[in-house]
């Protein structure tokens, strides 16, 4: 592949949304594509993380880091800077603004928490969060500027971007903690998301940032001359892996987030795309059904939270079968409090959460999933 003639962050500005407190109208497309089912599931959802919001606008969860295929745990039950920023934008997303609205105080004291986690040097911190949680915040800080364009959010959101700019290493990626060395995708397409959300509202982003993020991104997809090559995997052609040398581990969770790292990258026409989607696409009731997915395990979560997002940029052929798919899947798993689970992870707000955003992105009101 040329670098060189790739075009980055192609998509240029998004609108701004604009507020609703019920299902979206105007566009048939649109209107077909929420459910009775589906706008009562994610009002219900919405219902029970407003319910769970502490004093201080975070919501609660177990804090810590996967460890291969467990989650180690930090800090357990504790304000948690990357749910509250989650929650924060599925409220956003059906359309909810802070100060406006049923939930508008809900939003509201959940940007007030991220607020006070925003450090001097523009990292965002709370309970020993790490990148992962740093990115969700900047990106929800990106949403809410973009929607009602708030100076003192547009400030503490350049300085959040100043860091991710600061932090990326000499392989162009991002790690668990801010200046590591190395670099994997999970961490990568977090940072690189808020990056666009904010560079779509004029928030500076080098060039070089960008330019480097998408060499590493490029350089973890597995091609037919790698394929087979992982020491403990086997890996195929169109899928991406865990780190940039190719031998690491490939998975439906990882391939999404390539995938969907490369659009936000402004890279909309590719074979490495065409090839990531067919993957998805052949891939997505295998990992449904496997057991530890049907209980909510993170890696279920952020894999349809990151495909969900691929297929509706990719549109058809992709989108449409892969939606109905998965909204089936998660109407089936919500609980009766309206909850969604989280076996593995910080939690049923953290399931809940991106339970919600999932189904929320036909409502287009949040700019990130805007086409």
């Amino acid at each position: 592949m040329n670098l060189a003639s790739l075009v980055l962050f192609g998509a240029g500005l998004y609108p701004g949304a604009q507020p609703q407190s019920q299902v979206p109208g105007g566009d048939r497309s649109t209107l077909e594509a929420v459910t009775e089912d589906q706008a009562r599931a994610v009002e219900r959802g919405l219902t029970w993380l407003a319910d769970r919001q502490e004093r201080d606008g975070s919501w609660i969860a177990d804090v810590g880091f996967k460890l291969n295929e467990d989650y180690s745990v930090t800090g357990r039950q504790r304000g948690h800077l990357g749910v509250t920023a989650l929650a924060g934008m599925a409220f956003l997303a059906g359309g909810h603004l802070p100060g406006r609205g049923r939930y508008g105080a809900v939003v509201e004291k959940a940007l007030d928490y991220v607020l006070a986690g925003v450090s001097e040097d523009g990292y965002i911190f709370s309970n020993g969060s790490r990148m992962y949680d740093h990115a969700f915040a900047t990106l929800f800080l990106a949403e809410i500027c973009g929607m009602t364009h708030r100076e003192g959010v547009q400030r503490a959101l350049q300085k959040a971007v100043d860091f991710i700019v600061r932090s990326q290493n000499k392989e162009g990626g991002w790690r668990y903690e801010p200046y590591a060395r190395e670099s994997d995708m999970s961490i990568v397409v977090c940072q690189v998301i808020a990056l666009r959300a904010a560079r779509n509202i004029g928030i500076r982003v080098p060039k070089s940032t960008v330019d480097l993020a998408a060499r590493y991104v490029v350089e973890s997809a597995v091609t037919q001359e790698y394929a087979g090559r992982a020491q403990y995997y086997g890996n195929e052609p169109g899928t991406f892996c865990y780190q940039r040398d190719r031998s690491s581990r490939t998975s439906f969770a990882l391939t999404s987030a390539g995938v969907t790292a490369l659009h936000g990258l402004g890279i909309y026409s590719d074979e490495l795309i065409k090839k990531g989607l067919n993957y998805l696409a052949a891939e997505q009731d295998r990992f449904n059904s496997e057991d530890r997915n049907r209980k909510g395990h993170y890696y279920f979560w952020y894999g349809h939270y990151y495909g969900v997002q691929a297929m509706y940029t990719a549109g058809s052929p992709y989108w449409e079968p892969y939606f109905e798919n998965q909204r089936s899947v998660l109407l089936r798993m919500q609980n009766s409090d309206g909850s969604w689970p989280n076996s593995v992870g910080p939690g049923p707000a953290f399931g809940t959460s991106m339970a919600v955003l999932i189904l929320e992105i036909p409502y287009r009101f949040l700019p990130i999933f805007q086409r």
